[in-house]
This record gives structure tokens, sequence and C-alpha cells, in this order.
């Protein structure tokens, strides 16, 4: 069992001067769920090495057992390092992928190129994709064969505008995840704030936010078993 997690290279928040990445909770819960089921976990980014942590997912009031537990984790801090480059990865190599959020995916990875591609291609090889938080945005501008968007037609779910508002970011952002998934098309809909809420629909998982990575995280398992 294969699973690749993609992390964000961009570390700018817009204009503001402000720092942005990955969320920690969200890469750390998912990746200790999938070692712990015995999976070989390859890491990746746009630009490779270490990607960059969004400082807000650092505060004492973010952190969880996950978070604390990678913290001291030596050998998979070394890992997360070193993350191998999205464009040399081979979709064949791999059972499944999990893209964990965070502000940094709106800017480079909901535009890349390889990101697409890869997407693509594991869903047109039946393989599972999922994503959390605000890493549903890597789907903007995803297709499937047909050329209609990804998402056109699919149950999904993401980072809502309501959460957005309350984070203060919503007219930094280049886009709303919310209402990107239901412009491509998306039957968009959300649990309440800041609580676990995760849809599947054929390959694609999506999650709403921070507290949904986790179980995100066991439905892509479950697939895979």
């Amino acid at each position: 069992m294969n699973i690749l997690m993609v992390l964000t290279s961009h570390d700018q928040l817009g204009n503001t001067g402000l720092k942005t990445g990955f969320w920690l909770e969200e890469f750390a819960a998912p990746y200790y769920i999938f070692k712990e089921a015995g999976a070989k976990i390859t890491l990746a980014s746009p630009l490779g090495g270490q990607p960059p942590l969004d400082p807000k997912s650092d505060d004492p009031s973010a952190q969880t057992a996950a978070t604390t537990r990678f913290k001291a984790d030596v050998e998979s801090i070394a890992l997360l390092a070193s993350t191998a480059k999205l464009a040399t990865l081979n979709v064949a190599d791999f059972d499944a992928v999990f893209y964990p959020g965070g502000h940094g995916p709106l800017w480079d990875l909901a535009e890349d190129k390889q990101s697409i591609a890869l997407i693509e291609a594991m869903i047109a090889a039946g393989k599972p994709v999922a994503a959390v938080c605000h890493a549903p945005g890597v789907l903007r501008h995803t297709r499937n064969v047909d050329g209609m968007p990804l998402v056109k037609g699919k149950r999904v779910t993401g980072f809502t505008n309501t959460e957005e508002d309350a984070v203060q970011l919503s007219q930094i952002v280049p886009f709303l995840v919310e209402d990107m998934l239901k412009t491509n098309g998306g039957e968009y809909s959300k649990g309440p704030d800041w609580h676990p809420y995760v849809l599947v629909d054929g390959l694609l998982i999506t999650g709403q936010n921070p507290a949904s990575s986790e179980l995100a995280a066991e439905k892509l398992l479950g697939m895979l078993k």
C-alpha cells in the first residue's frame, strides 16, 4: 500500500507580508493513520525539500495528539524536510494520494500543472484522491477525460466561506474553496463550522476543515483495504 502525500511549497499569505504553508494537524494526523496501517508513505511538494509550515498551525491552541507526536518524531521530521519534487514522481508507483490543507495550496498546488496531471491520472487509473480543508482547492482546474470539471456532479466539501470569514482571510485568498467547488458544478455541502465533515463520491474524498483530516484519512484507507 503506497500512499503519496502532497504538500504545498508556497509560504506567502497574499500581499499581507505574513507567512502561510501547510497546516500541521492536517498532515500529522493522516500521516500517522497511514503509517500505523503499514502503508509506505512518500512525501512530495512542487519544489521538493522542506515544505513551509503555516505558523498559525504551530500555535498551542492548534496542537493535537498527532502534532505533539510528530514534533517528537525525529525520523518523520527528517522525512518531511526532504520531500520529493512532484515532477519526478510516477502515478504508477502509488495506490492513492492525500493532500493536506493550509492556505498555501490555494496559491501553488491549485495552479500546478504537475499536481493537476497527477490527480487526473490517479482518477483515470481508478485510484482514490483525498483532500482536506483548503486542499480541495487543488481540484480547481482538474478535468475528467470528457473535459468536464472533475468535481462536476460530485458530492464535495471543503473549507467553508464562513470558516474563511472567521479567520479573516476571505479578502486575502486567491479564491474561496466553497465558491470554486460550486462554480465547477460540485454538489457542495458542509457541516457545522470547525466540526468533522467528510464526503466520499466515487474515488474522491473531501474533508471540510482541520477537524476532518483524521476521518478523511480513515476513509481513504477504507477504500484501499
